[in-house]
């Protein structure tokens, strides 16, 4: 296995395409599910409720399909994924057509759960290559998002007009297309079986006490939870602020556009600065472009121009901080901890995920695009706080070695 990407394993980029599949849905639902909540919601504070309950899902299913794919196997895993993101699309069309609010709701459960799978694909592009190939591989796998980025807010505005008396119901005639498209690109993969009671003779299995309290751990977890929880709490508030300020489904389409775009272009050279610089430079940078995100809501004037200026920094922020986060989480396992540790990190990222998409609905709604905007700046402090504690430890244990 060499470290360029062209001769990575055909697994690697079935996964990226896979990848790509589940975040064009992804940028569909988050250009129309606040507009969706907004429209169907009796209470206009449960605007975000789909969404929330949608992260919810991710979040409970972390757990589980961690553990299933170690017992079943990651292609069964992925392909029990697909078949339920195909169901929930259904049960979306439904409800709009019916104008049934918690009928949607349902639905994004289940798009919840297709998630909480398909999240593992960066894990999976982990374990198809050697170890020196893993920060390469997890962000060739990322870098399938960028399609998703041209592909799916304009899915969504193509797709509105498919029935013209419900905007709505369009893109998840479309969705259930992508959905199935994700499992039969992942029948042709190449992927392990995780047979945990296998491995686990081969290697000692720590306490998950142990396990979890290691720095390197809680600073992969940190930057990962608290990066992803503040992108969210802005980026699923981004459209509620822009209709607002009077702007139509166009002007938002190309906003969420660059946002995606700079959440998964990054990862063309995210791991060879990983490789070249190191993980801490990477994730440092990652929380810089934070604040600029956050500066540039709160003191520019409200434009297209500027939101997309916003969203761009906000996307990039994402990017750095959850490859990078990714990439430090592999080094804190072994292979027979790998279900109990990705499983946890992934609970507890879709944890604060899920919070800030119940949440940031209701302060959009209540207080206002300035609020959503000064309630995210604490979590990327302490991402910030987290990366320099683990950058001084590390100083620190180079000095007593030398």
């Amino acid at each position: 296995m060499t470290t360029n990407p062209e001769r990575m394993p055909y697994t690697v980029y079935l996964l990226s395409l896979c990848n790509a599949y589940m975040y064009v849905g992804a940028s569909m639902l988050i250009t129309v599910s606040a507009l969706i909540g907004f429209d169907l919601a009796p209470d206009k504070r449960l605007t975000t409720l789909p969404l929330a309950l949608q992260f919810f899902a991710i979040m409970c299913t972390s757990v589980p399909a961690s553990f299933i794919m170690g017992k079943f196997g990651r292609k069964i895993g992925f392909l029990l994924a697909g078949a339920i993101g195909v169901v929930g699309a259904g049960i979306a069309l439904w409800s709009i057509l019916d104008n049934n609010f918690y009928g949607y709701c349902v639905a994004t459960v289940c798009f919840g759960v297709f998630a909480g799978f398909a999240n593992y694909y960066r894990f999976t592009a982990a374990e198809v290559v050697n170890p020196s190939n893993k920060s390469l591989s997890i962000s060739l796998v990322m870098a399938g998002g960028v399609i998703a980025a041209f592909i799916g807010p304009n899915l969504a505005s193509w797709s509105s007009g498919i029935f013209a008396a419900h905007e709505f119901a369009g893109p998840f005639v479309v969705l259930m297309g992508v959905y199935l498209l994700s499992m039969f690109t992942i029948a042709f993969a190449d992927l392990p079986v995780l047979n945990t009671h296998v491995i686990e003779g081969d290697y000692t299995v720590r306490p998950l006490g142990e396990l979890i309290s290691q720095p390197i751990f809680i600073v992969a977890v940190i930057c990962q939870m608290l990066g992803y929880g503040a992108m969210n709490f802005v980026m699923s508030s981004t459209p509620l602020a822009m209709d607002a300020h009077h702007y139509g489904m166009a002007d938002t389409g190309t906003v969420i556009q660059w946002h995606v775009v700079a959440m998964f272009a990054p990862s063309f050279f995210t791991g060879h600065l990983i490789k070249r610089l190191g993980i801490v430079p990477v994730l440092l940078a990652g929380a810089v472009f934070g604040f600029i995100s956050i500066a540039v809501n709160l003191l520019a004037p409200i434009s297209v121009a500027n939101f997309v200026i916003a969203l761009v920094a906000l996307g990039i922020s994402w990017n750095f901080l959850y490859v990078g986060g990714t990439t430090l989480l592999t080094d804190a396992y072994n292979p027979a901890e790998k279900s109990r540790a990705q499983g946890f990190n992934d609970l507890s990222v879709f944890s604060v995920v899920t919070l800030t998409a119940l949440t940031t609905g209701t302060v959009h709604h209540l207080w206002g695009w300035q609020s959503v905007n000064l309630l995210a700046l604490p979590m990327l402090i302490i991402v910030f706080l987290a990366i320099i504690w683990l950058w001084t430890m590390r100083r620190l244990l180079h000095t007593q070695h030398v």
